[in-house]
Parts: structure tokens; C-alpha cells; sequence
């Protein structure tokens, strides 16, 4: 089972995710999500459990739990939603079908 886990703090590393959650159940694989400009964590992340019990468990155990100086947030992890991008569409200036390029 995947887990969302956010509102980390920013120094988190994937091995101290590992030790928390090792403490509900298997962890399969865990993920802090790191800016690419940056560098720097985004202060969220995802935890592969080995089980849907361990994932349930762990949810019930660490959900609204410290970490460091933050609360954090536990729940199942959604699938990513494909939008196509960020909700416009790129025009190119001169593809008009009314713009015709003549020669006088």
C-alpha cells in the first residue's frame, strides 16, 4: 500500500521515513520528493507498506504524529491525474488558418 505523508520537515530524510514507518509494518521504498531547482525537500513524500495492514496501521498510528517540530499528515496515496498540463493550451501566433502569406 502507498502512503502520502506530508508536512515533514525539510531536513527528512528517505532513511529516518524508513525508520518511522518501520515501526507500523514492512517498508517497501520510501520517497522524500526534493524541488529540481532547489534541491531542497518539498517537506512531503510517499511510503511503499508491504501490506494494505501495515499501510492501515500505520495511517491509524502516525497520522497527526510529530516529527521533528511538525505535525505530519498520513493517508493512502492517489493515483496521479494526467491534466494534459497546466490547463491552457500553447498557440502558436502564426497558425491562424486566416492568416495567408502573399506575395503583391
Amino acid at each position: 500500500m502507498r502512503l502520502y505523508v506530508g508536512g515533514l520537515p525539510y531536513q527528512t530524510t528517505e532513511q529516518e521515513l524508513v525508520d518511522i514507518f518501520s515501526q507500523a509494518g514492512q517498508v517497501v521504498e520510501a520517497t522524500v520528493i526534493i524541488d529540481r531547482e532547489t534541491g531542497r525537500s518539498k517537506g512531503f513524500g510517499f511510503v511503499e507498506m508491504g501490506s494494505t495492514e501495515d499501510g492501515q496501521y500505520a495511517i491509524e498510528r502516525l497520522n497527526g504524529t510529530m516529527v521533528g517540530n511538525r505535525t505530519i499528515t498520513v493517508s493512502e496515496a492517489r493515483e496521479r491525474q494526467t491534466s494534459g498540463g497546466r490547463g491552457f493550451q500553447r498557440r502558436d501566433r502564426y497558425s491562424n488558418s486566416n492568416y495567408r502569406s502573399e506575395r503583391y
